[in-house]
């Protein structure tokens, strides 16, 4: 599995001790971290070249969170140095007006990458407008054809929070092979991208979702959970093995902050190593596309 790395924005591999405070997964601090690295790049791209990486962000219709989304990753371009091309269509967008707006950017040689922001309007068909971008340009590892390259460990940029999650797993030194991982969901873009990543780092995983018989026997088998189901706080922390480590890809806004997939509270006394809920997947997410946008600008340019 060819898993993109940046060496430079990766921490001393942690040793994680028998005590009973878990290691905290700190995905904020290594994004701040990893988008350090990635400015002295994209500085050395534009002065290489004279062109600034751009990535492209597409917003249809008026959802409130979906245009809080792509406002912080227009952010994240700006922290780094790139530029965003922000493209909103409006909520009566048909499937062949979207496709047309993304057959123009694949043909723009400026842009380098291209995220179609999930979802759409119920009228448009998604899966066919996420196959339309171009693979070299697909830095949201959101393509059929990116997610089978990956899957066989062909070249292509993983999607985007399972990537996050296999960085901050690596830099943080987790040891995955030979590791039983259970990953809690099984949609396109997460859970079974996840999966098949744990697979290729040499874990033997199981898939499971929220129609599974059993899950609660099936996650205190997990040396590594990963909560990507959908559900706030489906996963309850009585289900947890002691000393396994956990990985909360959900986010759910409630009063006062948020929760996860799963039960978080208290969670230092049972894990070995966890991601908090905010401040862990949700940054290397960003990042992520950030960086692959980054590696596709470079790539670009050599021809």
């Amino acid at each position: 599995m060819r898993l993109i790395h940046d060496s430079a924005a990766v921490s001393p591999m942690t040793q994680i001790t028998p005590q009973n405070t878990a290691l905290k997964l700190d995905g904020k601090a290594l994004s701040q971290t990893i988008e350090q690295a990635l400015s002295q790049r994209v500085a050395a791209l534009i002065a290489k070249t004279g062109r600034t990486p751009i990535l492209a962000t597409i917003l249809v219709g008026d959802d409130g969170a979906s245009a809080t989304y792509v406002r912080m990753k227009g952010n994240a371009c700006k922290r780094v140095g790139m530029d965003s091309l922000r493209i909103e269509l409006p909520q009566t967008t048909t499937t062949e007006e979207l496709l047309a707006k993304i057959n123009e950017l694949n043909a723009n040689p400026d842009v380098h990458g291209i995220l179609l922001q999930h979802p759409v309007p119920a009228q448009i068909d998604e899966r066919a407008c996420f196959d339309a971008i171009a693979l070299e340009k697909d830095v949201d590892g959101v393509t059929c054809l990116g997610f089978g390259r990956m899957s066989m460990g062909e070249a292509a940029y993983g999607s985007a929070t399972p990537q996050g999650i296999m960085t901050l797993l690596q830099a943080n030194g987790i040891e995955l092979a030979g590791k039983h991982a259970v990953v809690v969901g099984r949609s396109a873009i997460l859970g079974k991208p996840m999966a098949m990543m744990l697979l290729g780092a040499n874990a033997t995983v199981t898939i499971c979702h929220s129609r599974t018989a059993n899950l609660p026997e099936l996650v205190k088998q997990a040396d590594i959970v990963v909560g990507a189901v959908g559900k706030a706080e489906l996963i309850r922390k009585e289900w947890i093995k002691p000393g396994a480590v956990v990985v909360d890809a959900g986010f759910h806004p409630r009063e006062g902050g948020g929760v996860g997939d799963i039960e978080l509270q208290g969670m230092e006394a049972i894990a070995s190593a966890y991601t908090p809920v905010p401040g862990g997947v949700g940054p290397m997410t960003i990042t992520t596309l950030i960086r692959q946008t980054v590696e596709a600008a470079e790539k670009s340019c050599q021809g």
